[in-house]
């Protein structure tokens, strides 16, 4: 019986001898050359970056193929770029070099990448390129690293106190509040991009001259240029930035071809009353995607002529007292946030502490007012009774009558924008079936008006669109 005993254990002892050297053979480390890494991309690219200014944070994924471990001699950048800087950060280490990384069989692991760009002493983006090189197995392998740099001009809680031009030459980044004294001009050149860092802002007591052009528009934004991920960029974000603020004694501001969109309390207007000047005109114009609303003026005269109002937590557009002429307008809300629970328009008389009343007189013709929300009236909870607003021409999602307010409108229309929310597509020109097409009054389209911000002439046909864009033809299988 002891010796059946002892036979068993020696029998077991060699089985278990057996299963650790089969473990180890299958965990140990292999040295074929055959056995490299895969990569889940062969380029690791940065949109355009700002110099001197750290980036998001990229990511790649290396894998084993193999059964058996894997040591990679050496990860590192090649350095083969004076002018830019390439991080890793493997196993939460942050370094430009890293030595004998392993890797279990069938596994992987990440790899972050980050971004810093010297200055590139040039007006227009430059490409700079690295290689990030993996040795495994006496084998070198590479993935490209790419970045386009963008030098910029620095504003930081500065003050402009003389008459001053921002040209197209190389983009503004402005920090905290930028403040137009008053009595000063800003005039900003078409093609110019004004970036925007967390809660910075323009304030103006003074005035602002956006000259943008259809082939070159002006452009309001946050700082951040990259993407959130995949291919959605953070033009789709909202509250980047504050916004643009014109505070008495402004007078006289007038914005074209500007492209304001992702900002906190969208552009602001007061002007201490005046509603026989007009403090601030808008033409062919985008004002899109605020966390408030992308247009709120005070007791003061705006015009706007043109211009798309969109995507916003709250009303697209608020006016309180004053003088308001909104010619060829789109109205628009699919904010990307939240439903809409809003008016699309407040157009409201005020009243002060002193109980004066501030009373309005507001104009819309030719005009979209449509929204993504349900059952919610287009303006002023549909209340317009004893106040000087009226919609001339105008094309509404909801239904409603004609009156002394409203006038030769369309109810229940369509106009078949080319907006689609969940892929993140805003986009509000008109599709081809349209109820907007040729339904405007040419005698409200006055001549600032002729052409939308494409360049398209409204008036080529005899008749005029509603809405901020001509309607071009567009092909069934383009469309979608």
């Amino acid at each position: 019986m002891n010796n059946i005993k002892q036979s068993l254990w020696v029998m077991a002892a060699l089985l278990a001898v057996m299963a650790i050297s089969t473990s180890c053979i299958e965990d140990g480390f292999t040295t074929s050359s055959s056995d490299v890494l895969a990569f889940n991309t062969d380029t690791v690219a940065f949109d355009t970056v700002i110099t001197l200014q750290g980036t998001a944070t990229k990511q790649m994924i290396v894998y084993n193929r193999s059964k058996k471990q894997i040591n990679i001699s050496s990860i590192k950048v090649a350095g083969l770029s004076s002018k830019g800087h390439f991080h890793l950060n493997v196993d939460g280490i942050r370094g430009d070099e890293f030595q004998n990384v392993e890797i279990r069989g069938n596994d992987s692991i990440f790899i972050f990448i980050e971004a810093y760009l010297d200055e590139m002493e040039q007006d227009e983006p430059t490409l700079l390129e690295d290689r990030l090189e993996f040795v495994t197995n006496g084998m070198t392998q590479k993935v490209l690293l790419s970045a386009w740099g963008q030098d910029v001009v620095r504003i930081k809680g500065d003050t402009i106190s003389r008459n001053t031009r921002f040209n197209a030459n190389k983009p503004y980044l402005i920090y905290d509040t930028m403040f137009v004294s008053p009595g000063v001009t800003l005039s900003i050149d078409a093609g110019a991009t004004l970036l925007f860092h967390d809660k910075a802002a323009i304030r103006c007591a003074g005035r602002m001259l956006a000259n943008g052009t259809v082939e070159g528009p002006i452009t309001f934004r946050g700082d951040r240029l990259d993407r959130i991920v995949g291919e959605t960029s953070f033009d789709v974000m909202s509250g980047q930035w504050g916004g643009v603020i014109f505070t008495p004694p402004t007078m006289g501001n007038v914005l074209s071809h500007v492209i304001m969109r992702g900002s906190s309390i969208g552009m602001h207007c007061s002007a201490n009353g005046d509603t026989t000047n007009c403090a601030l005109k808008l033409v062919n114009c985008v004002l899109t995607n605020s966390a408030s609303t992308c247009l709120a003026a005070q007791i003061c005269y705006v015009e706007a002529i043109g211009t798309e109002f969109s995507d916003a937590a709250e009303e697209v557009a608020y006016f309180a007292g004053g003088k308001v002429k909104m010619s060829q307008c789109t109205f628009a809300n699919y904010y990307l946030f939240d439903v809409p629970s809003w008016p699309l328009i407040s157009a409201l008389d005020v009243e002060f502490e002193d109980h004066t009343v501030g009373k309005i007189k507001a104009y819309f013709d030719n005009s979209i007012l449509y929204s993504m929300a349900e059952k919610i009236p287009e303006i002023n909870d549909g209340k317009l009774e004893d106040m000087d607003v009226y919609l001339r021409y105008c094309l509404l999602k909801n239904d409603g009558n004609n009156d002394e307010h409203f006038i030769n409108c369309m109810w229940l229309g369509d106009p078949k924008f080319f907006t689609v929310r969940e892929d993140y597509i805003f986009d509000y020109r008109l599709g081809n079936e349209s109820d907007a097409i040729g339904k405007g009054n040419p005698a409200l389209c006055p001549a600032a008006a002729r052409y939308d911000r494409y360049g398209y002439d409204r008036l080529i046909n005899g008749t005029v669109d509603l809405g901020a864009y001509v309607w071009k033809y567009v092909p069934d299988d383009e469309e979608d």
